[in-house]
């Protein structure tokens, strides 16, 4: 066991968090068998008041001249963001000889390879549990549980926002703003909640994972991403009258001619456990061999499950624990061969409002039929939600196909939609099938 000093840049709400833990709360440290001495801190603002009461701790005002500092052997980063400073003070920490713990999911998927290069060099470690879902043991159970094991397919929930709000909209019946504004109102989306609802947040986790779990580097913006953001309480309902509840998934799949990822919302047997987990919850199912498959579910955020996952990562160099920072070797790590989703076979859910005319029905059917895509079931909910601009005189036709592919659905429902009998968007959401 190594004593450690530890420097923090950033206290804000996980910053602050870290530290009670780290000052007010050693017990649990100790128990862990582990000696962590906080020595350093580095914040915007001195004089905030943080709720935190600490003994004097050195006060850096620069959070590079802490990363660089003789006075710590682990750099804590919780400033955030991909660039600037906090790339800046992680670069500066493993050159000088720090080990770093982050939670900066964003620096780690633009940048993994290169600070994974610099750390293996200088045989430091770079922890960073709490990126991926917070308190749910994620990058540990990937990086040690499963890393005899080659994993084939991971399907997970990784944004608690978009999952809150998407319970939301299910059980509440509430809309999409009204329960995204729920969410501004109890710390679960940010005042612009863009990175959130948009997927990225998600996509920058799946990059993580997939880079572990696939011994590969993984460039983000390299696969489609789609949030949330245009969904309605139609679509939640008439999901929910086929079987199914909405998700947004971020799916990282492995097959003989590389690899897929995505991000996007499903529709999700509503039986499943997935589908079950509602809250600001994160979930991820693991595929693999010999393993089989194995589910992990849990808070993925807020201060107790992010600190916590930080002050692990803390006890764990403490222990002397290490090893690559993904699961190969930096100079190891191969290129992933993405592959298009749009070519993978699937089942669509496809929503859309019609005119109530004759012959509307028939001419989805004939359009369908033209791209070789066969109707498994098909509902006309009688009533619409509000909010849809809809009037008494439109119909709404939701309906669920067979397998076909991602390019033959985005045609089909792009020429239903230029019918005289269309009105509006159609709405077109993926099925998540489990084996």
């Amino acid at each position: 066991m190594k004593s450690l000093r530890i420097g923090i840049a950033g206290l804000g709400v996980v910053g602050s968090g870290v530290l009670d833990i780290l000052v007010n709360h050693l017990e649990r440290i100790e128990r862990a068998g582990a000696n962590l001495c906080v020595t350093g801190i580095s914040a915007r603002d001195q004089a905030k008041d943080r709720g935190v009461t600490h003994g004097p701790i050195d006060w850096y005002a620069d959070p590079i001249e802490l990363a660089v500092c003789d006075k710590i052997d682990v750099f804590v980063e919780l400033i955030g963001g991909p660039e600037g400073v906090a790339r800046h003070a992680v670069t500066a920490a493993l050159e000088s000889g720090k080990h770093v713990v982050t939670a900066n999911k964003a620096l780690l998927a633009k940048h993994g390879l290169e600070l994974a290069t610099l750390a293996e060099g200088a045989e430091l470690s770079l922890c960073y549990e709490a990126a991926v879902a917070a308190g749910v043991p994620v990058i540990r159970s990937l990086r040690s549980g499963a890393s005899a094991c080659r994993i084939n397919k991971l399907t997970a929930m990784l944004n608690g926002t978009c999952n809150y709000i998407l319970s939301q909209m299910t059980h509440a019946g509430v809309s999409y703003e009204d329960a995204l504004r729920e969410a501004q109102q109890l710390g679960f989306a940010e005042a612009d909640p863009s990175l959130d609802v948009g997927g990225d947040d998600a996509a920058q986790k799946l990059v993580i994972l997939a880079m572990i779990a696939f011994d590969s580097t993984v460039e983000y913006g390299s696969f489609p991403v789609l949030g949330i953001e245009n969904l309605t309480s139609n679509d939640i309902a008439a999901a929910g009258k086929l079987g199914y509840r909405i998700k947004l998934v971020a799916v990282a799949e492995r097959n003989d001619d590389g690899y897929e990822l995505r991000v996007h919302p499903a529709l999700v047997d509503k039986h499943h456990s997935l589908a079950k987990a509602d809250g600001a919850d994160n979930y991820l199912i693991i595929n693999a061999d010999p393993l089989g498959q194995v589910s992990l579910a849990g808070p993925g955020a807020g201060q107790g499950a992010t600190a916590a996952a930080i002050v692990a990562d803390l006890i764990a160099l403490s222990r002397g624990t290490g090893g690559p920072v993904f699961n190969t070797a930096a100079e190891n790590l191969v290129t992933a061969k993405m592959l298009p989703s749009k070519t993978r076979p699937a089942r669509f859910f496809l929503r859309l409002t019609l005119k109530d005319v004759p012959g509307a029905i028939a001419g989805i059917s004939e359009t369908l039929a033209e791209h070789g895509i066969s109707i498994d079931s098909l509902i006309q909910p009688s009533v619409m939600a509000t909010g849809d601009n809809s009037t008494n005189h439109d119909a709404m036709v939701v309906l669920a196909t067979h397998v076909t592919t991602e390019a033959e659905m985005i045609q089909a429902a792009n020429e239903i939609r230029q019918k005289p009998f269309a009105l509006g968007e159609p709405s077109l959401i993926r099925i998540e099938d489990f084996s």
